[in-house]
């Protein structure tokens, strides 16, 4: 089982969520009442839906790992998946994403449209760590 499955599989568990198909037409959603939260694209990458506050609250936090990568003006943040420890890690953005979504006032923009699916190139850690 990849990394992903095994992400999903605990996230389909929550009851605040439901899945389907992505709405960017590759992979599976995880979807609270109000928005898609989490787009599931590959083995490793996962697109996780944070409001424009949230990546504001904890853009440095965000920025500082490696896991993370962040696309300017998305409300949306790729986590590559390379070990058991991202998946805790996402499993807390979900929270967070699901917290923000919910007392996110009706009507606040959430910048442009769509995960970051084909907006963002993730190359391996240790690919990075040799550069």
């Amino acid at each position: 089982m990849t990394l992903a499955q095994r992400a999903l599989e605990r996230l389909q568990a929550w009851p605040d969520l439901m899945a389907g198909p992505a709405s960017c037409g590759t992979g599976r959603a995880l979807r609270c009442v109000r928005d898609e939260i989490v787009h599931f694209h590959s083995t490793r990458d996962v697109d996780l839906h944070l409001t424009r506050r949230a990546i504001q609250r904890f853009h440095y936090d965000l920025a500082g790992s490696s896991a993370i990568h962040l696309v300017p003006g998305s409300c949306w943040v790729t986590v590559h998946l390379d070990c058991e420890a991202d998946i805790e890690l996402l499993l807390s953005l979900v929270s967070i994403a699901l917290k923000a979504h919910q007392t996110r006032p009706p009507g606040e923009e959430q910048g442009p449209a769509g995960c970051n699916f084909h907006r963002v190139t993730v190359l391996p850690r240790d690919a990075v760590a040799g550069a």
